[in-house]
């Protein structure tokens, strides 16, 4: 393969960040024959296709997004340098690419991943949500250094990357107001024929919520079946049924959703993990963010 055109790699670029190449020309006040043009002398040069009509977006391939990445590093250094030569005080952010499982609930993320932000280098985060599946399918090609799910990597998966258990919790069952007030009394009976919210059964979580519902013989009357957590304690501030969230994070939840603890369900824990693609890890932001959770935020 020849060497690479960095000029169309930055037409590339920017096609890929404004998902069209009308939007790029404007952007780069370029005639569209131009940019089409270099873009078709990239594809042929890297002998695959780097982007895919969806409606009247363009969306990068697989490939595209490999390209896309190291094009974002490239230019991210050569801002870096032109600030550097004009004399702009510069410190390159240590860069953390984050997948996050769409059930987890977003406090517990959020916990999860403040102790990069306190590092005494600049940690610059990008978060991908997506099902774990795609995420760990994708994490070689987005250049991921940590999957953060609610669910171990199986041997089934065919991924070649490694578990690490961040810890687990209990769950507290939520609720409006009007609803705590009902459906406090003699818990945990008090939850047959109550209405829930429950996630999707897709999730570790609903499948922990079944057993245990099966074991204490209570049937709720779902309301909803939801797959991401925040929507499920959206809805449940409006009154539309109960929902459970870990406990160790009960206190904001109640705070920021106005709704009330009802109870704790002790048997049923909700566990948290890290996937990574090396067993070893190196990456400060990575270790720090597995120390902080074993040793605070949950502690055996």
């Amino acid at each position: 393969m020849e060497r690479i055109n960095y000029q169309h790699l930055f037409y590339f670029w920017n096609v890929a960040r404004e998902e069209s190449i009308t939007r790029a020309c404007e952007k780069l006040h370029l005639a569209q024959p131009t940019i089409s043009g270099q873009l078709a002398v990239l594809e042929q040069q890297i002998g695959e296709k780097l982007f895919y009509k969806q409606g009247r977006k363009l969306v990068l391939t697989d490939t595209g997004r490999v390209v896309f990445n190291y094009a974002e590093e490239i230019f991210s250094l050569g801002r870096e340098l032109s600030n550097t030569l004009k004399g702009r005080p510069t410190g390159r952010a240590l860069r953390l690419v984050v997948g996050v499982a769409d059930a987890l609930p977003k406090m517990v993320v959020y916990r999860l991943l403040a102790p990069a932000f306190r590092l005494p280098e600049s940690v610059q985060i990008l978060c991908y949500e997506d099902k774990t599946e795609r995420l760990l399918s994708e994490m070689v090609m987005q250049g991921m250094d940590i999957v953060l799910s609610d669910a171990p990597l199986t041997p089934t998966s065919g991924a070649k990357a490694f578990n690490h258990l961040l810890g687990e919790c209990g769950v507290t069952v939520f609720g409006a107001p009007a609803l705590a007030a009902t459906y406090r009394q003699n818990f945990p009976r008090c939850l047959s024929g109550a209405p829930f919210l429950l996630p999707t059964a897709n999730t570790s979580l609903r499948r922990s919520l079944d057993q245990w519902f099966d074991a204490e013989s209570i049937s709720p009357a779902i309301q909803a079946e939801i797959e991401d957590s925040a929507l499920i304690k959206t809805f449940g501030s409006g009154g539309v049924g109960l929902f459970v969230a870990p406990s160790n994070v009960e206190a904001e939840i109640q705070s920021q959703y106005g709704v009330e603890a009802i109870g704790r369900i002790e048997s049923v824990h909700e566990r948290f993990y890290a996937i990574t693609m090396r067993r070893k890890l190196k990456h400060p932001a990575v270790t720090a963010i597995l120390e902080n959770a074993r040793v605070k935020l949950f502690p055996e």
